[in-house]
């Protein structure tokens, strides 16, 4: 297996029942702009659970960020605009998982 440079950044989230769809999008809206805030943040994703098979644990949304390397992900962890944008999020969350990695190739 080789490993890619980029690392991935998936948040996962399950937001409070009471959260309007309002409040909804411009979170998400919040949340994109981190591509543009943050040094090193390559690709902003997000995307609502679809899947039938209802092993989603009530998470409801997928963020992914890819960031130019472990360096670049450290330096979003602690920017100004991430937790400003941390704090905006909080009361609208009910659970949130966050996963990084590195994306592995297999060969064959």
């Amino acid at each position: 297996m080789t490993c890619t440079a980029a690392l991935r950044h998936i948040v996962l989230c399950e937001f409070n029942s009471d959260i309007t769809q309002a409040k909804h999008a411009e979170l998400v809206y919040e949340f994109s702009l981190m591509k543009h805030s943050v040094p090193g943040v390559l690709q902003f994703e997000w995307g609502e659970n679809i899947s039938p098979e209802g092993l989603d644990d009530g998470y409801s949304d997928c963020f992914t960020l890819t960031f130019d390397g472990a360096a670049a992900r450290d330096v979003y962890l602690t920017h100004p605009a991430h937790l400003a944008f941390v704090e905006l999020l909080k009361p609208w969350l009910a659970r949130v998982l966050v996963f990084d990695y590195f994306p592995q190739e297999v060969p064959g």
